[in-house]
């Protein structure tokens, strides 16, 4: 049997942030049909600590922005789509300074994965940062920021109370409390 995969591709919409492709797939088990593909060239999303990750109940930075999809603010972690060519490292560095006006001396990635995998290729690389230095933030023309030091303990609530509806940052808060620094 052959391998499952893309057999052709037409792209639809081609955009700023995203392009939409219709792809012809055979599955598993033989079989061809067609899948609306959203394509994305990914992104890196920071949890920058404000004081040592490894203290008690360490304090981060999250960010209050506003979102149009969600009908208004979001808090989430700095996060942002990597440029043509930019490695993930040099995108959250980028995205670090612009959105929370920081530069870490330590960046360490923690974990990798796909947003939504059912109907787009995105995925989001999470670094942990530490050792800030702390200026002044740089946001993009259509990003309305403002800094929230939070401790984590209070994020992990957050979450579970519905306060953070922002799935990257959720995901990766409790990846980081219960793996990276839970380990």
């Amino acid at each position: 049997m052959p391998d499952p995969g893309r057999v052709s591709s037409t792209r639809r919409y081609a955009g700023r942030i995203i392009n939409v492709d219709v792809d012809t797939v055979r599955f598993p088990d033989g079989s061809t049909g067609e899948l609306e593909m959203v394509r994305h060239p990914g992104a890196s999303l920071i949890v920058p600590f404000l004081t040592d990750p490894w203290g008690a109940d360490p304090q981060i930075l999250l960010i209050r922005q506003y979102r149009y999809a969600a009908e208004g603010y979001v808090i989430e972690c700095p996060a942002g789509r990597l440029e043509a060519g930019e490695s993930p490292e040099a995108c959250a560095r980028r995205e670090l300074l612009e959105e929370a006006g920081c530069t870490a001396e330590k960046l360490e990635h923690v974990y990798t994965f796909y947003t939504t995998p059912g109907f787009t290729d995105e995925r989001i690389h999470a670094f942990m940062a530490s050792g800030l230095s702390r200026g002044d933030a740089r946001p993009e023309a259509d990003e309305f920021v403002e800094a929230l030091p939070t401790p984590l303990a209070r994020a992990l609530e957050m979450i579970q109370g519905g306060e953070i509806v922002d799935g990257k940052t959720a995901v990766t808060l409790l990846y980081v409390a219960g793996f990276t620094l839970g380990a």
